[in-house]
């Protein structure tokens, strides 16, 4: 079938449906009350065609969302009748099994009228910081976790639903930053959807159909053709992920069948769901190792329906990667994030130029700090924190990212004004990158501590976290060694990372992020790297006598 669509006008239809999004992205960013999503841009934007197959999504989105929204979007927009959608309605839901896989990330999904047809979707999903509940990762079932929305109409035909936001306000500790949040939502849909209907008009189109047709429909050759070039075969690996203290680490088992253009990604034999709230939802294990495939085999495609086609997920329900309802799913990214260094172990096999060593901001480290200050006004703040990138075949690891989840350290400044806590270090640590041919990232120290007057008479500040690393420091590859473990100190004694910690005027806390994966034998090391490490003050000469061999006066 010929194409309506010649390739430079096929081109610029891209890009402009892209550049859309992003200006939806932006909306957010100048709008959004919460920190997390203004520094830290935990959240993302997207829209579909009138089916719900994804079309675009922003340039900066977070793979978590993105991959479960590719899945949750369609199943919601086919889970209602076309004629149920009218021009002004304005859908929200934070359902861990449909969309994101916790309670903290809400969907804000409008439908898109043009010339009175219905067109497509465009939806916004932000990590809200505050949807009350236990914060914790310790919690044992979903509804200690916050607050619960099916889906439901924000706005009807254009009104707003008052009674849907009373609810939410009075479910959250900071009820105008939430709402404030959600409103952003609201208007990047709008700039989306306005958008649009203009280029519609300018174009001359009718609707996305055809567009959507060829867009996804190129880019599932795309990817097919760049998988065919991998042997047939089936590539096994297996993850250990840590627990809460005193249970059995969890086993992620993962067999890579690749035949022809065709990929599935088999983690039967997982351990099952666990008692806290590490449990993954079918659609967050989806997203990270479809970010691992379509990272290694076609990394410049834009994400579409299309770059998802080739893949096949088994995922066995009950499982920890596809937990069933009420599991307790806050702390997903303690087990999802792990999806995507599995898979790249796996295809390490076939594919050693192109994969990456563990790292250290898998997981991300996540910090909530909620209390009130001395003026009894209420604070409520996420900080998402990197770690070190694990080596790959041509390069060292780089800096303290938050990887696979692509987003943003928050800055120091934006702690110390967002909760009364006071920042008195932040630091890379020598040594802690792991040994190698191309050496890991170091990771970092950040240490902060409670004021005596920072909040109202016998008030606390309280700290729950969501990390891990620190008994199983992340991996090397290749003869590579594992970068240095992740730590957690209040007041230099060990804390708990999983449950609340409560602190008090005068409290100190250390926390270090672990070192990335060393990536071949450390004593093939290019001396001239290993002398710029030493000047640089990355790795001390102790540690380059230890990991590397550096004979002692060299």
């Amino acid at each position: 079938m010929t194409s309506r669509f010649d390739p430079v006008t096929l081109e610029i239809l891209w890009r402009r449906l892209i550049s859309i999004v992003d200006e939806a992205d932006a909306a957010v960013a100048r709008t959004a009350f919460s920190s997390l999503l203004r520094d830290a841009h935990d959240y993302t934007c997207m829209f579909t065609d009138r089916r719900g197959r994804e079309l675009a999504q922003g340039t900066l989105a977070t793979p978590g969302q993105s991959g479960a929204m590719a899945l949750g979007i369609k199943k919601l927009v086919q889970s209602l009748p076309a004629e149920a959608f009218r021009p002004g309605d304005v859908y929200v839901t934070n359902d861990p099994w449909a969309l994101a896989g916790h309670l903290n990330d809400v969907c804000v999904l409008s439908p898109i009228f043009h010339d009175a047809r219905l067109v497509a979707f465009t939806a916004c999903i932000l990590h809200h910081a505050d949807i009350g509940g236990r914060v914790a990762s310790d919690n044992r079932d979903v509804f200690e976790e916050g607050l619960f929305v099916p889906l439901v109409k924000l706005y009807d035909g254009g009104q707003l639903n008052q009674s849907v936001l009373d609810m939410i306000r009075a479910n959250v500790r900071t009820p105008e930053q939430v709402t404030g949040d959600l409103r952003s939502q609201v208007a990047a849909n709008h700039v989306c959807a306005e958008q649009i209907r203009r280029m519609l008009r300018e174009h001359r189109l009718e609707g996305l159909d055809e567009l959507a047709d060829e867009i996804i429909g190129r880019s599932e050759r795309s990817l097919r053709a760049a998988i065919a070039q991998v042997p047939s075969g089936v590539y096994r690996a297996e993850g250990v992920i840590e627990q809460v203290a005193g249970e059995p680490d969890v086993v992620i088992r993962c067999a890579l069948h690749i035949g022809g253009s065709d990929i599935t990604v088999d983690l039967s034999g997982s351990a099952p769901q666990v008692d806290w709230g590490g449990n993954v939802v079918y659609n967050f294990t989806y997203a990270y190792v479809h970010m691992a495939v379509k990272s290694i085999f076609d990394p410049e495609l834009p994400n579409n329906d299309g770059a998802a086609a080739p893949l096949r997920l088994v995922a066995p329900e009950g499982s920890v990667v596809n937990c069933r309802f009420p599991a307790a799913v806050a702390a997903r990214m303690q087990i999802g994030h792990f999806m995507t260094e599995i898979v790249y172990r796996a295809l390490a096999q076939a594919l050693p130029g192109r994969v990456v060593a563990s790292s250290g901001g898998t997981p991300a480290t996540m910090q909530v700090f909620y209390g009130r200050r001395a003026t009894g006004e209420p604070f409520h703040a996420v900080l998402i924190r990197g770690g070190g990138l694990g080596a790959s075949a041509a390069r060292d690891g780089e800096g303290c990212f938050i990887f696979p989840a692509n987003g943003a350290n928050t800055p120091v400044e934006i702690l110390e004004s967002d909760t009364p806590l006071v920042v008195e270090r932040r630091e890379l640590l020598a040594d802690s990158g792991g040994p190698g041919r191309q050496r890991g990232a170091l990771g970092r120290r950040e240490v902060f501590r409670v004021p005596d007057d920072a909040y109202a008479p016998q008030g606390e500040v309280s700290l729950a976290i969501q990390s891990g690393r620190f008994r199983l420091a992340p991996e090397g590859l290749f003869g590579g060694r594992p970068g240095a473990r992740a730590q957690f100190l209040v007041n230099d004694r060990a804390g708990n990372p999983y449950g609340l910690t409560r602190l008090r005027p005068g409290d100190r806390v250390v926390m270090d992020a672990a070192g990335g994966g060393g990536y071949g034998e450390p004593k093939e090391r290019d001396p001239e790297a290993l002398a710029r490490d030493l000047r640089e003050g990355k790795v001390s000469r102790e540690g380059a006598a230890r990991d590397f061999g550096l004979s002692p006066g060299a």
